[in-house]
């Protein structure tokens, strides 16, 4: 009996979930899972999401209201505005380099990013940790208090889930007195809520891609527009080789607003006495991000350190070309510099674990720019493994995809791989009702994140057997009948722990601990592992998302929950 996939997700919702989930205690315990469960409500919160709807027609709104906010949470723009502040832009690893080179000098630095992988806290940082249980509980109900107390007398209204991490992070960061904050903006730019700081120290634009295009545009020159509205008056700007019509948009942001544009140099023309620079994140993608990470870093050292506080000295970094575009030069960085690089990390950004005979290929890559470079990557990076490998190995994708993100054509690029198998799961961490406050979304239907995993396999079909358009089966034991499946080289499971569950077919103790419960898989379904447990070994990418990437370590890495 064929069964149409919104109908498998709804057998499915009963299945997977016995009782919504809810970890709600008393408000007057005020513990950790209380304040992050709190701000789920965010997420769903009425007048937050209509306040959204509205400001996206008139996006000038988005401004003013972070203002109010902000003055309702007793900050005002001006303490902002005197962090010590770079604001970045869609690239989270540029940041992490920048960051780690300047703790490296000695300065207590605050760093804001997003989204979290597995625990919300992991997006305010101090001195490169994610802020304690304790401060984000103490800091959390503070502004949440002051909002709460003064919503009445503003018409009930709240801020959205990332508005409000985004004022909790500059309180954090003005309280625990950085001496320097580094921001990595949110969707957008130029009506992003962290564009609300009017003058920051420097500013970075990495590699523009396509992505959030009911938002931002759907053409690389409207995108280019947006991330342009991060240019403030006189306040130096830095980009990276970009396609020559976003650059000309870029340079034209510049130019309107008053601030002076510099291209990165490439890698290579930066000197080092030992060799080319070492970076602590894989991947050629990664060259471009640390090079911009390099201008920024100086640039901020020139700009607002003291004459000998830290030994740095001054030199200049930049040079004009013919063109008239500002060309900034290589010069030679300095051995915190060099160490800063080279002592980078970031989860889930081309990661690599390995537990025994399984190895993970991590990778948060969500548009198709960043999956051209997570297969390039993945490519070079198995088959280095494969060489070490003791026998015969089994490639295997683990895949999602979320919101208007075009995953057919992701999936197309991932399709030279070879995998073994591909298996396809929502941003669900386990099917088993619990309470995992951090990794909730209420924003999307468990029925809707089901349908998107048919639709993602149906489209790895069509790009391996055209023609193939048979619906897949739900792989849970003892559910309504489906589908029979007509081949054995694709899979859905409902939640993340499943998936790797079947992928590792008991061959990594992490994955396999007891105390975790799993769905039971029919025994049709185990059987077709064979060519898993046969294998020597077993690579698995996994991929599409950046909450399926959190999702897996935090079962992968039982610390990252601690």
């Amino acid at each position: 009996m064929k069964v149409h996939a919104s109908q498998q997700c709804g057998m499915l919702f009963s299945i997977i979930f016995p009782q919504h989930w809810s970890c709600m205690k008393s408000r007057n315990e005020m513990y950790l899972d209380d304040a992050i469960c709190t701000l789920n409500t965010l997420q769903t919160n009425a007048s937050a999401l209509e306040q959204v709807r509205r400001e996206r027609s008139h996006p000038q709104l988005q401004l003013q209201a972070m203002r109010s906010f902000l003055e309702r949470a007793g900050l005002t723009v001006s303490p902002v505005r005197f962090l010590g502040v770079f604001v970045f832009i869609f690239q989270g690893s540029t940041c992490a380099f920048a960051e780690q080179i300047l703790r490296g000098y000695g300065f207590r630095t605050g760093f804001y990013s997003s989204p979290h992988l597995v625990q919300v806290r992991e997006r305010i940082r101090i001195n490169g940790q994610p802020i304690g249980k304790e401060l984000f509980t103490k800091y959390f109900w503070q502004v949440y208090g002051r909002l709460d107390e003064t919503k009445d007398a503003h018409g009930g209204t709240m801020p959205a889930y990332f508005r409000f991490l985004t004022i909790l992070a500059f309180h954090v960061f003005l309280q625990e007195k950085v001496d320097l904050a580094v921001i990595e903006v949110g969707i957008g730019g130029a009506y992003d809520c962290t564009n609300i700081i009017r003058k920051p120290w420097v500013c970075g634009i990495s590699s523009l891609g396509i992505d959030h295009t009911q938002i931002l545009g759907d053409t690389l020159e409207k995108i280019a527009w947006q991330k342009g509205g991060i240019f403030k008056p006189g306040v130096p700007a830095f980009t990276v080789k970009q396609p020559e019509h976003a650059m000309s948009v870029l340079r034209d942001r510049s130019k309107e607003i008053g601030c002076p544009l510099w291209v990165c140099p490439e890698l290579e023309d930066y000197q080092a006495d030992d060799g080319p620079l070492r970076l602590g994140l894989a991947g050629q993608h990664q060259r471009s991000n640390a090079s911009l990470a390099l201008q920024l870093s100086h640039t901020w050292l020139q700009r607002r350190c003291l004459p000998g506080r830290t030994g740095y000295k001054s030199f200049s970094s930049t040079s004009v070309e013919n063109t008239g575009r500002l060309q900034a030069t290589g010069f030679k960085p300095s051995p915190i510099m060099l160490k800063g690089l080279a002592d980078t990390e970031w989860p889930g950004r081309t990661q690599t674990l390995k537990h025994g005979a399984v190895t993970y290929f991590l990778d948060g890559a969500h548009t198709m720019r960043s999956m051209q470079a997570c297969v390039h990557w993945f490519r070079e990076t198995a088959a280095q493994h494969e060489r070490n490998a003791s026998g015969p190995v089994a490639r295997v994708l683990l895949f999602n995809a979320t919101g208007e993100r075009d995953s057919a054509a992701m999936l197309k690029l991932l399709t030279p791989c070879q995998f073994d198998f591909a298996v396809f799961c929502p941003n669900i961490t386990e099917a088993i009702a619990s309470c995992n406050a951090d990794q909730q979304n209420f924003n999307v239907s468990v029925e809707n994140m089901l349908t998107r995993c048919l639709d993602n396999e149906r489209s790895w079909r069509l790009h391996h057997s055209p023609g193939d358009n048979e619906g897949t089966q739900l792989l849970i034991e003892d559910s309504l009948p489906l589908v029979l499946e007509k081949k054995d080289d694709t899979l859905v499971f409902p939640c993340i722990l499943s998936a790797l569950r079947w992928i590792t077919q008991g061959r990594d103790s992490v994955v396999a601990d007891p105390a975790k419960t799993v769905l039971p898989v029919k025994p049709s379904i185990m059987a077709k592992a064979a060519p898993l447990c046969d294998a020597a070994e077993i690579h698995v990418l996994i991929t599409g998302s950046l909450h399926l990437v959190g999702g897996a370590l935090k079962h992968l890495d039982p610390a990252s929950s601690k």
